[in-house]
């Protein structure tokens, strides 16, 4: 048995959440195959289990899901809305612990010495009546098994992990991708060394996990064999870089509109610099296609910078050198900022206008976002004509997972 006499982790996760936000004000969708689509509404980013028992994975289009699902209803996402219910997730935990991390919108991990079940019910039965979304809950020894816990606690279970025997049950069987943490090309590595499930890799030489995979992994090994080694994060660490960009929608060609989502996306990263009040040495642009492999390039600066003007020429410099060939259809795109330090320890540019920035800020902090905006942006009459695309989950500021 574990020896409890230092706080256990808790995580509280919501299920099916974009889902349930809407059911929060729509409660007639209750019990109804429900898609929550993306910012263009193609693709579904979200789905109740009603849809997902239908077959319906996430990221179909939604072409393909109604014949799949014709009973489904699909609704644009609105995350101010997701948002709001997220912040009164995290106040009523707040109220539970008093050392809380806002992980993403849909979850939060959670130090506590009350490790019964009992506390877990209070707490879901808590959540769901002030927020009217359903959550499971896990409490374990580390953070990783408290995920894990809640994860195989869906939907709206929970369960508390005390003693060894089941720490190893919950290991047993279950894929090493469940970690988070270990994707794809980690579960390659591991599988060419006989590693398939969790509790092969708990069982594992730690050594050879670090070696295999760094020292995230060996963290990941610790915390799976019940040793905490991720702390509970109350404030966002430092970023390493700030990115913003996505999906364009449909794949496109066209010089005017792939060159108006640069610009687009440069004003969104400006917006964030700013409010980390952070500049950056490097722009980076990385576009991806549907016909052609991902390129990416960095551009150094003059100085470090944080203004529309300096990063979009960075962009604009970029662009035709990552654009190729110019018959390429691109699909997604990133602006990156790389280099990053505070705006009171920047090296300054001979170049810098900052006055027309600091107008431009505030007049959309007073008018509404993107109430002032560059002129090039002006074929995306699809994109600033649908409210959808006011706000994004990157545009809630807080999180620790990204």
């Amino acid at each position: 048995m574990y020896t409890i006499l230092r706080d256990m982790i808790g995580h509280v996760d919501a299920d099916c959440f974009y889902v349930s936000a809407e059911r929060v004000r729509y409660p007639h969708l209750r019990g109804m195959p429900v898609g929550v689509l993306g910012n263009h509404g193609a693709c579904i980013i979200a789905k109740s289990y009603e849809m997902k028992a239908a077959g319906v994975p996430t990221g179909m289009p939604i072409w393909e899901a109604t014949p799949i699902c014709p009973q489904g209803v699909f609704v644009k996402r609105d995350f101010r809305w997701y948002e709001a219910l997220s912040r009164k997730m995290l106040a009523i935990v707040q109220q539970a612990s008093p050392r809380v991390e806002f992980y993403s919108i849909d979850e939060q991990f959670f130090s506590t010495t009350e490790n019964t079940r009992e506390f877990a019910g209070r707490l879901q039965t808590e959540i769901l009546r002030q927020v009217g979304v359903p959550v499971s809950i896990g409490i374990a020894p580390t953070k990783t098994l408290a995920k894990l816990i809640s994860d195989s606690s869906k939907p709206f279970g929970y369960e508390v992990l005390k003693s060894d025997s089941e720490r190893l049950a919950l290991l047993r069987d279950r894929p090493v991708t469940d970690v988070t943490g270990i994707a794809r090309r980690s579960a390659k590595r591991l599988a060419e060394h006989g590693i398939h499930t969790c509790e092969e890799f708990a069982n594992a030489d730690r050594a050879f996990v670090r070696w295999l995979l760094t020292k995230r992994g060996e963290d990941l090994w610790w915390e799976l064999n019940g040793t905490p080694v991720l702390p509970i994060l109350v404030a966002r660490p430092r970023h390493k870089f700030v990115s913003r960009g996505g999906s364009i929608g449909k794949a496109s060609c066209d010089p005017q509109r792939v060159h108006a989502f640069v610009v687009r996306n440069i004003e969104r990263l400006v917006e964030a610099l700013a409010h980390y009040r952070i500049c950056c040495d490097s722009l980076i642009l990385t576009l991806l296609f549907t016909n052609e492999p991902e390129r990416s390039l960095r551009s150094s600066l003059l100085g470090s910078r944080a203004d529309f003007e300096a990063l979009l020429e960075a962009a604009m410099h970029l662009l035709p050198r990552v654009w190729q060939p110019r018959s390429a259809y691109v699909h997604y795109m990133h602006v990156i900022a790389d280099g990053l330090r505070p705006l009171t320890n920047r090296q300054r540019s001979l170049f810098e206008q900052s006055q027309l920035v600091d107008i431009k800020r505030k007049i959309n902090n007073e008018m509404g976002r993107f109430a002032l905006r560059s002129g090039a942006t002006l074929p995306l009459v699809d994109v600033y004509g649908d409210a959808a695309n006011e706000y994004d989950i990157c545009d809630i500021y807080g999180k620790s997972c990204f």
